[in-house]
């Protein structure tokens, strides 16, 4: 069966001499591995950028729903990035978020508004042209509630911890080590509320900011157990120290 659908690129391995395997994450089919051929030899070549990190495409598939490979019929650009694969601390950034997901996102079912979150998220980041060192945090933020674990908000002024293992603010330190300090917790508060256009105004030094990632990725590994090992964390760490 033939069918059209928007996809983000998450990750590719090479396969064969000169194929890869693209792990995309499709608007209508959700997580999907397809089969390219060719793309690393000299005449295709130039195309293999197309499957890097946050890409996104449109696509002419042949769908099967029994089958774990798909293939792909046709390709294009959907949204033409100009600066996430040109800046390298954008590329960075990219590389870890997609590695995030590709480790979180592994149901095959559809979710039309997680895909759009993705994907609006991409465009921003490509677009933006002021400080974006926050975005990858953020990011995390706002993805947790597509992924069932967003925390319950900062209520009162004297919630002063936030509880990663029960996902809430409370006013004392919990019996469990699975908690944040007073100052990583407001940091938190104050991403889990802001939109993009708003990150900006939380000031932080690099140090600081690691480790409220720390904690974020922590935050995931509790609610999502078989979460693997983020390969790129130390690298994105040491960009952005």
């Amino acid at each position: 069966m033939i069918d059209k659908t928007r996809a983000i690129v998450l990750h590719q391995l090479k396969y064969s001499d000169s194929g890869i395997i693209a792990q995309l994450y499709t608007r209508r089919f959700g997580r999907q591995s397809f089969i390219i051929k060719g793309m690393r030899n000299k005449k295709a070549g130039k195309h293999n950028i197309l499957f890097q990190p946050m890409v996104i495409l449109d696509l002419v598939m042949y769908y099967k729903e029994s089958r774990a490979v798909q293939v792909m019929k046709e390709f294009t650009v959907s949204y033409p990035a100009a600066d996430i694969h040109t800046n390298i601390k954008k590329s960075c950034m990219a590389i870890f978020l997609c590695e995030v997901l590709t480790s979180v996102l592994r149901e095959e079912s559809p979710n039309e508004a997680l895909f759009d979150f993705i994907e609006k998220a991409i465009i921003y980041f490509d677009g933006c042209r002021e400080s974006f060192v926050n975005f990858h945090i953020a990011f995390l933020a706002g993805l947790s509630s597509f992924l069932g674990f967003e925390p319950g908000l900062k209520a009162k002024k004297n919630d002063l911890y936030f509880d990663m293992q029960n996902g809430i603010y409370v006013s004392r330190p919990p019996l469990h080590v699975n908690y944040a300090n007073e100052e990583i917790s407001e940091i938190l508060a104050a991403f889990f509320i802001s939109s993009y256009d708003r990150i900006n105004n939380i000031i932080l030094t690099g140090a600081l900011r690691n480790e409220v990632l720390d904690v974020i990725m922590k935050y995931y590994s509790l609610h999502l157990p078989g979460l693997k090992k983020i390969n790129s964390l130390e690298v994105l760490k040491d960009v952005f120290r």
